[in-house]
């Protein structure tokens, strides 16, 4: 009897099992997403570190605590709807914009006149320019068939002049008492701000992992195709999508009106940069596919302390953008890594 011989097929394969099993289970672990989270805590408590040796008891006490986390709330909030559109394959380059049109619209005169009696209604306006604007760009881009990068780069534009138009480039100072007051007022010694971010990320998070709604979002920016074949309607989840951010948006916006006690066109410039870099740190794949809200909170919380520890040494604010620059392209690089190591096992 001839002993049976292995096909070229089956010793490739039996080559790439080995290979596997080869793999070092460390970088499996942080290559998957609670290796990926503890690799941020680390990082964080890393930097956290620094700013303890070279800041000492200014950096390491409860009230700098605080500076960072309420610095944290207006990015972070702007932060969980974009790692949405980006999840779904998108970019939004207006939320910056939006932030500063909704934080007018919100401050002028009539506004506050009408809302003397009933300052949520502040709220609420703000709320509903940040979604109008949102449900412009998902307009745009899934029915009109605009590029993400080139409608929302163009509602940047626009959002900016239009809130420069509305307040004449002048600063609306914000002199509703029940406005001021809730916002300032604290709930367990916690600012209501930070318990905005609190109770946004909290609903982020549910919105995308246990519902419908997050698992259609992964799989439009896994593959858009596919996911219309398999009954999505993939232009109306987009308009969602944005609308989510414009939404988060517009209550940034309010989050910044009761810090700043004033709504000006000039609010939010460059923040949509701050926001996509935290979104992508925290791991968040820019080609979509793949998504976090518990990594994005972490990036955000990361660039927070990044920029209090050069605060507390009284460095100069350029050098935060350089290491700003240096983190974001260290983050995209594993990314790519990753994304082809995954690949690459699954081909």
């Amino acid at each position: 009897m001839s002993e049976p011989t292995s096909s070229p097929a089956t010793s490739a394969d039996s080559t790439r099992a080995s290979a596997v099993g080869k793999t070092n289970p460390m970088k499996q672990f942080f290559a998957s997403p609670a290796g990926r989270s503890i690799g941020l805590v680390i990082a964080l408590l890393l930097l956290v570190a620094v700013g303890a040796i070279t800041a000492g008891e200014n950096f390491m006490n409860i009230d700098n605590f605080f500076v960072i986390v309420r610095y944290a709330s207006v990015i972070g909030v702007i932060a969980i709807g974009m790692t949405f559109v980006i999840t779904a394959g998108g970019i939004d380059l207006s939320v910056g914009s939006v932030l500063g049109l909704a934080s007018v619209v919100a401050s002028v005169g009539a506004v506050q006149t009408a809302a003397e009696g009933f300052w949520p209604l502040m709220v609420f306006v703000s709320i509903a320019v940040g979604v109008l604007a949102g449900l412009t760009n998902g307009l745009i881009i899934a029915y009109g068939k605009v590029v993400a990068f080139i409608a929302t780069l163009a509602m940047l534009v626009g959002a900016r002049g239009l809130a420069e138009l509305i307040s004449g480039r002048s600063t609306q100072v914000v002199n509703n008492d029940g406005f001021l007051d809730f916002f300032r007022a604290e709930l367990l010694g916690i600012d209501w701000v930070v318990w905005i971010f609190v109770l946004v990320s909290i609903a982020g998070w549910f919105l995308f992992n246990r519902t419908t709604f997050g698992r259609r979002t992964v799989a439009i920016g896994g593959n858009a195709t596919a996911a219309r074949l398999a009954g999505v309607n993939v232009k109306r989840h987009t308009v969602y999508l944005y609308m989510i951010a414009g939404a988060c948006a517009g209550i940034a916006a309010t989050m910044l009106l009761s810090r700043t006690t004033a709504g000006t066109s000039t609010h939010g410039q460059l923040l949509e940069l701050d926001v996509i870099a935290a979104v992508v740190v925290g791991g968040t794949l820019l080609i979509g596919g793949r998504g976090t809200i518990g990594g994005t909170v972490l990036g955000v919380m990361l660039f927070a302390v990044l920029v209090n520890v050069f605060t507390q040494n009284n460095l100069s604010s350029s050098w935060q953008l350089v290491a700003k620059g240096v983190i974001i392209v260290v983050a995209v690089m594993l990314q790519q890594r990753l994304a082809n190591r995954e690949a690459s096992s699954s081909g």
